[in-house]
């Protein structure tokens, strides 16, 4: 059995050292997985939590959801409303996102 307390004690900046070594996977774990490679993570974060381990790994927070969901056939508020936190994968992920479906290419690592 392994002691989380432990973890926690050795471990400072867990959180965002996590984010890290996620972010840095997941654009060549998708491509090999589904044959297309993601320009952009977005996560979303309800309350009491604030998101703070998103900003200590420089994510961006972009905005409030409404509350809707998407599903919401009244346009009644049902939900909490979360905060949306972005990461892009690629300095290039504007272009790649309006580009037409058809015409995408896939789009080079940031730094190459």
């Amino acid at each position: 059995m392994i002691s989380s307390k432990r973890v926690w004690e050795e471990s400072p900046h867990l959180a965002s050292h996590v984010l890290a070594l996620a972010t840095r996977r997941i654009r060549s774990d998708w491509e090999a997985q589904y044959g297309l490679a993601p320009v952009l993570l977005e996560t979303f974060v309800q309350a009491p939590w604030a998101g703070t381990c998103y900003a200590a790994a420089n994510w961006h927070r972009i905005g409030t959801t409404q509350g809707m969901g998407r599903q919401a056939i009244h346009h009644q508020v049902t939900l909490p409303r979360k905060t949306i936190w972005m990461y892009p994968l690629v300095r290039s992920w504007r272009t790649a996102l309006t580009k037409p479906w058809l015409t995408r290419k896939p789009v080079e690592e940031a730094g190459e």
